[in-house]
């Protein structure tokens, strides 16, 4: 199913809705802040993708990432940037017990792809500009 790659405010809706949810769920089993690999006991069926932040083509996103406060890759409290990867990349997915949302995208590995997930936080949105807008700079060759 094709979504429509979701704005800002529309993001952070979302985000401030599953940030509401208080209820238990076997959809966090462990918490899921920073990115981690989609846990085992997370069953695949349990979630669906209800919006995407896709708006390029794969080979066209930025492999760049934000990280204006010393975070990195793992930290939990990395922001969530939309222009910028992994994010940029990423499916968003409701539990279809409780309604969290969660960010997925699959990490390529050498052998392998890892499904990654990671909470949608709403504290870590972040409107960040990316000077080619969350694209490949691609330099034209002259003849």
């Amino acid at each position: 199913m094709m979504h429509t790659s979701l704005d800002l405010p529309a993001l952070t809706l979302l985000a401030q809705r599953s940030a509401a949810i208080s209820q238990s769920c076997t959809c966090t089993p462990k918490s899921l802040a920073g990115w981690e690999g989609m846990p085992v006991s997370l069953k695949e069926t349990q979630l669906r993708e209800i919006a995407t932040l896709v708006f390029a083509d794969e080979e066209e996103s930025t492999l760049d990432e934000y990280h204006p406060q010393d975070t990195y890759y793992w930290s939990v409290n990395a922001p969530i940037a939309p222009l910028y990867f992994p994010y940029n990349r990423c499916g968003i997915w409701e539990c279809t017990r409780c309604g969290r949302c969660f960010l997925r995208y699959s990490e390529a590995g050498a052998y392998h792809l890892e499904s990654r997930i990671r909470s949608l936080d709403p504290a870590l949105i972040v409107d960040a500009p990316h000077a080619d807008n969350g694209r490949v700079h691609r330099s034209s060759v002259a003849d």
